[in-house]
């Protein structure tokens, strides 16, 4: 597995994690249907965070270098830690990758950011990543909305050294 910035190279892979039915299910509607949208959300959403040695990086299979997620660190303004998020094309789901580059990052936030929490929202149907979550170690700690209303559930990951 490969973990890199994404460009706008990667645009045609982003538009096609856009619009999968678990991207609009789990993670949000959006109006993203062709690549030039798919281009506008990466400079809006995606790339400014690379600034802060943050964001979404690109998650690719090691062998055929092809995109298969995304999976990173976002400082979202309505939560007090910073915010570990992935999402994976649905026919890779069950395979370990998701865990795998989720366990780099959370490195990457110990010991190059070093921060001592993180944070993760998902909806309570979204039973892949809750299993996940808790795979890596995280907590359910309460429920919470977002700016949209909509009720997401929080864990939290303690980053400290014991």
């Amino acid at each position: 597995m490969l973990i890199r910035q994404a460009t706008p190279a990667d645009t045609p892979f982003m538009l096609e994690l856009l619009i999968e039915p678990a991207w609009r299910k789990f993670i949000g509607q959006h109006e993203v249907d062709t690549e030039p949208a798919a281009l506008a959300y990466m400079e809006e959403r995606i790339f400014p965070a690379y600034e802060e040695r943050m964001g979404f990086w690109l998650v690719a299979e090691k062998s055929s270098q092809s995109p298969i997620g995304i999976c990173g660190l976002i400082k979202r303004p309505y939560l007090e830690q910073v915010d570990l998020g992935f999402a994976f094309l649905e026919r890779v789901w069950g395979k370990g990758f998701a865990r795998e580059a989720a366990l780099s990052v959370i490195e990457y936030a110990r010991s190059t950011l070093q921060l001592l929490e993180l944070w993760a929202i998902t909806m309570a149907e979204n039973g892949q990543s809750v299993s996940l979550l808790k795979k890596l170690g995280f907590a359910f700690s309460r429920k919470i909305s977002n700016p949209e209303g909509e009720v997401l559930e929080l864990f939290s990951l303690s980053l400290e050294k014991k």
